[in-house]
């Protein structure tokens, strides 16, 4: 009983104590000499000991007086003459910073630089102590402190001031330039390939490049799997972030250089060079013989992930070498992972949507330090011992001057799956307009709401200034977007189910009739009813909008499927008869493929 009335009073007690403002603010420093720029560094303050101006003009100008062999908490750490008109940086410890700071203002300080080897905290106090001192006071950190004895020597002014935040940074701007342009190509070209594959399997292909075509359809079960995943890997990054995140970054160097192979390695088929193979070899992936050009666009992509993984915390470019294999990466990742209906990309948008929500808004009741799990992961906690950065994000380094991108956030981020998620759908948007054949309208519809809900996620960035699950504004503008589309073209049954669409849609009358196509030379080493099957089973056809018996896209494509199935037994089990023949039949093949678009 008496234990339960200790504790009660405790919290009473709390309740009672005046909160203590923490702000961030910057002290401008220069040589007295005049002969280099200033900088600015960051510092703590609270603005209940004292305000800092608005603006650097307001502020002034004093000497900074390096007192960092004391502590500043009796007399007898005082120097001789007292600190007139200048600010004094002293070391944190020994005594209240009611006490250190008393001691300045008695001895003539106009403001006051606690130097902390720790992470840096408000200077608190009580309301008789806030009403007592009228200098300000704030906490510099102790590699700032080294900083400007290193720059600028010990002759040096200081002057401390507190900007406004902006409301937005510049470089939104190219953080959603990066997002929708990433969506809008991912979407189209996953799109794109996902329909080509039908009208591209005459073609013969090297061994070593068919696994460029492979997709992965994504199912309800491995949804759930992968949204499990995920929790699981949230939560065990933020007990042991130091310990894990450096195996997020081996990965992902691995797939960004995967990603980035994928990217460049259409036009690295373009240039005639290189086209030789390497010999003949028992050796792993080098015994399907890559080109040459291949193999050292491999060996290009893999420096490139191995450079950024060395120099990944150089501020000043690496960011640029993460934004280049993150965007890589995430069209990689479009291309390759394909949802096959609407329903499924509902499912899987929800599903994140409320995973998003839950580890931004709901898990700082659940933590101890009330912070969220998300933000502080993907931030990179402030107490990590290696104070890494996860690389699974874009990022831009902030282009306006300000105390919270000096002190906490330099640069600006944006998650991939902020990317990923919306972009799959578009994808999908993309792979229906073609086979309905509307004109790309549900693809534009969704990238511009991708658009429009990036926009929203960075208005509400700037009000509530805090991180924002950008999947709360993604979500329901792509869903509610494509939704309506559907509904208005009257298509929302087909566009639901996906796969099933193409029988169900009303379609003008179509009738098959021969295209007078070269007759192919007769091979003398074919027998002749081998050359009349392959006659009959390699019909080339053309559509043409009549009225009569028709046959349905869905029966087309069957047709196209046995026809290129039958062509592939028989050139399988015959010798090639020469490029001529070759020649014809590929110059038919992409006859009936024009016709057929």
């Amino acid at each position: 009983m008496a234990a339960r009335r200790v504790r009660l009073q405790a919290r009473l007690l709390l309740l009672l104590l005046p909160q203590v403002y923490c702000e961030y603010g910057m002290v401008h420093v220069l040589s007295e000499k005049g002969s280099s720029k200033g900088k600015d560094y960051c510092i703590l303050f609270n603005s209940q000991w004292a305000h800092l101006p608005h603006d650097l003009g307001k502020a002034s100008l004093l000497q900074l007086q390096d007192q960092t062999a004391s502590v500043l908490c009796s007399p007898s750490d005082v120097p001789d003459g007292g600190f007139n008109n200048q600010i004094p940086m002293v070391m944190r410890g020994n005594c209240t910073f009611y006490e250190k700071v008393r001691l300045a203002q008695i001895n003539g300080a106009r403001g006051l630089l606690i130097v902390s080897r720790e992470r840096l905290v408000p200077p608190g106090g009580n309301r008789s102590q806030y009403e007592e001192i009228d200098i300000p006071v704030a906490l510099l950190s102790y590699s700032d402190m080294l900083d400007i004895g290193k720059s600028f020597g010990r002759s040096v002014k200081g002057a401390m001031y507190a900007p406004n935040e902006p409301v937005l940074d510049y470089n939104m701007v190219i953080i959603f330039v990066m997002a929708v342009g990433t969506v809008a190509i991912g979407g189209y070209w996953a799109g794109s390939r996902d329909v080509k594959k039908r009208y591209m399997k005459h073609k013969r292909d090297d061994g070593a490049e068919k696994h460029d075509d492979e997709t992965v359809d994504v199912t309800p079960i491995m949804i759930c799997v992968f949204v499990v995943m995920c929790c699981s890997m949230l939560v065990l990054l933020y007990f042991f972030y130091d310990h894990l995140v450096y195996v997020i970054i081996g990965i992902f160097c691995l797939a960004a250089s995967i990603g980035l192979h994928s990217c460049l390695s259409p036009f690295v088929r373009r240039f005639p060079l290189g086209k030789c193979r390497i010999p003949d070899n028992n050796l792993p992936y080098f015994h399907k013989r890559p080109q040459v050009r291949m193999l050292l666009l491999a060996v290009f992509c893999i420096s490139v992930s191995v450079v950024w993984g060395i120099f990944r915390n150089e501020d000043q470019w690496a960011w640029v070498l993460q934004d280049a294999l993150g965007i890589a990466f995430c069209l990689y990742m479009l291309k390759t992972i394909r949802l096959p209906t609407f329903k499924g990309c509902t499912l899987l948008l929800l599903v994140l949507f409320v995973y998003d929500v839950f580890f931004v808004f709901i898990t700082p009741f659940l933590t101890k330090t009330g912070e969220s799990i998300m933000v502080e992961v993907a931030a990179g906690p402030s107490d990590s011992a290696t104070h890494e950065k996860l690389p699974m994000v874009l990022k831009v380094p902030r282009l306006n001057s300000s105390p919270l991108a000096l002190c906490d956030r330099p640069f600006s981020l944006l998650g991939f799956g902020d990317i990923l998620v919306p972009g799959l759908l578009v994808a999908y948007c993309h792979r229906f307009d073609i086979q309905v054949q509307s004109s790309r309208v549900y693809f534009v519809a969704c990238t511009i709401a991708y658009g429009i809900g990036l926009l929203v996620t960075f208005v509400a960035l700037a009000l509530m200034q805090m991180g924002q699950p950008a999947l709360l504004y993604l979500v329901p503008c792509t869903l509610i977007t494509s939704f309506a589309v559907a509904l208005w073209r009257k298509e929302l049954a087909m566009f639901w189910t996906g796969s099933g669409f193409a029988k169900d849609l009303p379609q003008p009358p179509l009738v098959i009739a021969p295209v007078n196509c070269p007759e192919l030379p007769k091979d003398s080493n074919v027998p002749a009813s081998q050359q009349e099957t392959e006659q009959m089973t390699n019909p080339t056809l053309h559509v043409k909008e009549l009225h009569g018996p028709t046959l349905t896209a869905e029966e087309l494509a069957d047709n196209d499927t046995l026809t290129e199935q039958s062509e592939i037994s028989i050139t399988q089990s015959e010798e090639p008869a020469g490029h001529s023949k070759d020649d014809l039949e590929s110059k038919c093949l992409n006859l009936e493929q024009k016709q057929l678009e």
